[in-house]
């Protein structure tokens, strides 16, 4: 595996590669179809602008969130895109059957040959009620404890190479190698990359022993970011994929032509994760419903925490907090996530990031 498929190239002035994670997030008074529709605007204008890569997460259960199917998403912005990088950031494995995964992403692979990743966590992306449901079992620690099996049969299937005597030995996902070997066969034996995604240093360290690019968490665990970051690094093992270590950490963005708009769309932010944070998940609120709510001593002390790990403020401001967040970090790779309840303030806050780094329109 060429391992430019995995490390990007800084464009304009920006320190290294920018990238876009997009929850697909469905505000008040807009649908998901709205919000799909503001996704494959955005994948076309990061594409026209020179980010290197364009990931969506796995969430379930959460109305604000309409990324409940990767696979789906990403063959629609396939469609709709010619160059970037595609990917999952990510898929929870242990929400699905390894072969299922192997299926979809070598089906995206034959899709759009070349640009598709393939990022792997190993918590539910949920709450334990509705993992229970995904998972058809009331014993969600199983998942997470097996995740680094469930990531070597994963890759099995990718790879078609179970040695003889595994009862997987004569299972094939396809699309995939296996059709490169059948008489007549012209199937690529090429597979997507494979990213480890965390929060922790579970999967930091075991990125580290395979070998593998790494992404980090940043806008939801960003005191565990420098910590992993180290661990990654410490214990990095060279591979056939890797030579050293890759490692890309997610931002949580908000630029906004206004700085007082920006505060204003990073405390809706807030109150959507106070909201998600005591099990009472909704559409993402608009400021004003923010600026009624009466938060708790408590909540203020969330919002205070949460929006401080947030790069907010008008374009020349997140620009400067980006370039300070990736000094201190030391990160390969920026991927920018922007929410607000109106798309068009989100491919804002894209455009005026691109300006300020001055990347080439294409």
């Amino acid at each position: 595996m060429a391992a430019d498929e995995i490390r990007g190239t800084a464009k304009g002035t920006a320190p290294v590669p920018l990238s876009v994670l997009d929850l697909v997030t469905v505000g008040t008074g807009s649908t998901a179809t709205d919000a799909l529709r503001t996704g494959v605007e955005l994948s076309r204008f990061a594409e026209a602008r020179g980010f290197h890569r364009y990931w969506v997460a796995e969430h379930h259960s959460m109305p604000g969130v309409a990324s409940s199917s990767p696979a789906v998403i990403l063959a629609h912005l396939a469609a709709h895109t010619e160059r970037i990088r595609l990917g999952s950031g990510g898929v929870m494995l242990p929400n699905h059957a390894p072969l299922v995964i192997a299926e979809q992403f070598g089906t995206l692979e034959a899709l759009a040959p070349g640009r598709i990743d393939l990022g792997l966590g190993r918590a539910p992306g949920t709450d334990g009620a509705t993992a229970a449901a995904l998972r058809r079992t009331d014993t969600l620690n199983e998942g997470a404890d097996d995740f680094p099996q469930q990531l070597a049969e994963l890759t099995r299937f990718l790879d078609d190479d179970f040695p003889d005597g595994h009862p997987y030995r004569r299972i094939h996902a396809v699309p995939g190698p296996v059709q490169a070997t059948a008489p007549g066969g012209v199937q690529s034996p090429h597979r997507p990359p494979v990213w480890l995604l965390g929060s922790s240093g579970f999967s930091a360290r075991l990125a580290a022993l395979l070998g593998l690019p790494f992404a980090f968490a940043h806008h939801f665990s960003a005191q565990n970011t420098i910590p992993a970051l180290d661990l990654y690094r410490e214990n990095f093992r060279p591979s056939d994929i890797l030579d050293e270590p890759y490692a890309l950490i997610g931002v949580s963005t908000l630029a906004a032509d206004d700085e007082r708009e920006a505060r204003r769309q990073t405390r809706a932010m807030a109150l959507n994760m106070v909201r998600l944070r005591t099990g009472r998940p909704g559409l993402f609120p608009d400021p004003a419903e923010a600026e009624k709510h009466e938060f708790s001593p408590m909540e203020e002390e969330f919002v205070r925490s949460w929006t401080g790990n947030i790069v907010h403020g008008g374009a020349d401001e997140v620009r400067a907090g980006l370039d300070a967040l990736h000094k201190r970090t030391g990160a390969d790779e920026l991927m920018l996530t922007s929410h607000a309840h109106r798309g068009d303030l989100r491919l804002r806050s894209y455009e005026l990031i691109a300006d300020a780094y001055e990347l080439p329109t294409t």
